[in-house]
């Protein structure tokens, strides 16, 4: 047997044995009383296939191994002509008379589809789920994307700040156990600015004695974080309310000047967290070319050379620690807001991984990338949740984040939108100059 039969047939062998593997996966449970049942039904269970015929389930797995198989050969043998085709695409677009006319037209696409989603969209569950499974998300991985992203800290805490926010929102507006301050109860419009500075102050807090470690020192002190504001939530009965959750209910968002009040509905949380996520792109755009962005980049590829030339890291890791933290509290208290309860056990260590997976999935260090991969992946979870085909669980939705982000580790590292920055160390990479690591210090993208 020659090598290349050899590499065809373990190949073959290999989409066979993942399509079996996914069959297995997404087919019934077994029992005690049959414990292979949920196995030979994976493959035996009567199933339409795609609509035509009445078949078994191993039918569509098989077909879909085959369309996937086909596909792979024929990038194998045609990719470099359609990567070269790409990328002289992708040059024409970046000629300078032309990259900002097709930023402007790009962005005025995107504004118009925006205006037109609530519009389009009018199932009133979709709406409220594209605002908490989706733009919430977006939010929550734009401030991580500042941590793990371009400072390079590793952060799986990164819900506890979310949970502070959402806390401090149902505190300012009297739902917690404990008096609202000065015994005044506020409007949970009013409570955001205040949740803001309040994660600010706690990315602080925690930034300041623990950044001084690094890698994955860091991480387990981060994990700590989050799992002490989980105990905490559910323990402190008296404070947080417990797990039976704060007082219902946290009041929505009413907006008032003089006679006119409005009273927010799905639409209005969606237009203010969409206004929030612009305004807060324009921020983070600016502050990625700033001199404090660059300080970043320096520190994440290389702490000990960023310090030899005058940077404070511990000052921009806690900077950058108190910005991601800030933008977590707003997701928090807008959530908090619209779903009118806060129950501890959303602020699990699932949460920071899933948004830790969404900046990975779009592209560390990519704002464009990181808002793809959030509206993406989300938005096929709420699809999923309205919508599920037959056989999916929604505790299979881990499962399968898990596996895209294994399989974009393998065949797309630098994620679905790399950086600038990121695109030009692979190319350098690819000609044989220096390696995917390097970055020169100060440098424009």
């Amino acid at each position: 047997m020659t090598p290349e039969l050899r590499a065809r047939l373990g190949r073959l062998a290999s989409f066979f044995a993942i399509a079996a593997l996914v069959a297995v996966m997404t087919g019934p449970s077994g029992s005690n009383d049959s414990p292979t049942l949920g196995f030979t039904q994976s493959f035996a269970q009567p199933y339409s296939y795609f609509g035509l015929f009445r078949g078994q389930r191993w039918m569509v797995f098989l077909t879909l191994a085959l369309v996937v198989l086909g596909l792979h050969t024929l990038w194998r043998r045609g990719g470099s002509g359609v990567r070269s085709k790409a990328q002289s695409f992708r040059q024409t677009f970046d000629a300078p008379g032309r990259r900002r006319t097709s930023a402007l037209s790009a962005l005025v696409v995107v504004a118009v589809v925006a205006l037109l989603v609530p519009h389009l969209i009018t199932n009133p569950g979709i709406q409220s789920g594209i605002v908490e499974q989706v733009l919430a998300y977006v939010i929550l991985a734009l401030g991580l994307n500042v941590v793990v992203g371009w400072a390079g800290l590793l952060d799986l805490g990164y819900v506890g700040f979310y949970a502070i926010g959402a806390y401090v929102t149902a505190w300012m507006t009297g739902r917690l156990p404990i008096a609202a301050p000065f015994h005044h109860p506020v409007s949970s419009f009013a409570a955001i600015p205040v949740a803001i500075v309040f994660t600010m102050l706690a990315g602080v807090i925690l930034g300041a004695p623990t950044l001084r470690l690094r890698g994955d020192y860091l991480a387990i002190v981060t994990l700590g974080f989050g799992e002490i504001i989980l105990v905490f939530s559910n323990n402190l009965t008296n404070v947080t309310g417990g797990a039976q959750g704060t007082n219902p209910y946290i009041p929505s968002f009413t907006f008032r000047i003089g006679g006119i009040k409005y009273l927010f509905g799905n639409v209005g949380y969606y237009f203010l967290v969409a206004g929030f996520v612009a305004a807060t792109i324009v921020l983070f755009r600016l502050l990625e070319h700033s001199r404090v962005g660059r300080a970043w980049t320096a520190i994440r590829e290389d702490e000990v050379a960023a310090e030899s030339i005058g940077i404070n890291p511990l000052k921009y890791k806690v900077m950058a620690f108190a910005i991601g933290a800030s933008v977590s509290g707003f997701a928090g208290a807008v959530t908090a807001s619209q779903i009118g309860v806060v129950y501890p056990n959303t602020f699990s260590l699932y949460f920071s991984v899933n948004v830790l997976t969404l900046v990975i999935f779009g592209g560390m260090g990519s704002i464009l990338g990181v808002i793809v991969g959030s509206v993406l992946v989300q938005g096929i979870a709420v699809y999923l949740r309205f919508y599920p085909p037959s056989g999916y669980q929604a505790s299979d939705l881990y499962m399968y984040l898990g596996a895209l982000l294994i399989m974009m580790m393998i065949y797309r590292p630098a994620g679905l939108v790399p950086s600038k920055r990121r695109r030009r160390e692979i190319r350098q990479a690819e000609a044989g100059i220096g390696h995917e690591g390097d970055v020169l210090l100060g440098e424009q993208p």
